[in-house]
């Protein structure tokens, strides 16, 4: 992608980068950050989200979840200091953007098979996703960066309006 491009202005710090792999993290991945998980290793290892020239970001809403549980965790000092380095690293995203107002209205009406024009697959079913999963998705989807989730609930969503690299909570670098 040429410099700024596409990108430019949605999240702070895009704009003037040459960005190779671009992903949006997940709330369960930065919870295995912060919890050092061997799961979030074997990101690492095999997407290098975090490192350059990769780039990853959050969703405004990502931000919000994490901090949330990090009080609802009861996260002590190291926990809260490693999840500051993280969150300092990682732009996130704002949702009032017309195109992601505008791709969570489509996910959402697709997830429950009401999108004119565009059914759900022959034999898929309705789903309800939660309000922050779609902010979430909507956010991935317009940005077209991968999603890094370790939850399900994106699975019907694969190939149509994003990618989805749903990790296995078992995976180690091992694994690779």
């Amino acid at each position: 992608m040429a410099r700024g491009g596409k990108y430019r202005g949605i999240a702070g710090g895009l704009a003037g980068r040459l960005i190779v792999g671009r992903f949006v993290l997940d709330t369960g991945i930065l919870v295995g950050y912060v919890r050092d998980a061997e799961f979030c290793r074997y990101v690492d290892a095999k997407y290098r989200p975090l490192e350059a020239p990769n780039f990853a970001v959050i969703s405004a809403v990502t931000k919000g979840e994490i901090l949330s549980l990090a009080m609802q965790f009861g996260w002590q000092e190291k926990k809260t200091q490693i999840l500051g380095g993280l969150l300092a690293k990682l732009p996130a995203v704002e949702i009032h953007r017309p195109p992601i107002l505008q791709r969570y209205a489509e996910i959402d009406c697709y997830s429950k098979g009401k999108l004119p024009g565009r059914p759900l697959p022959a034999g898929g079913s309705t789903r309800k996703m939660g309000k922050n999963d779609l902010w979430i998705a909507a956010t991935a989807s317009v940005l077209e960066a991968p999603l890094v989730t370790i939850d399900g609930d994106y699975d019907h969503l694969d190939g149509v309006y994003l990618k989805v690299l749903r990790i296995d909570q078992k995976m180690t670098p091992e694994d690779i």
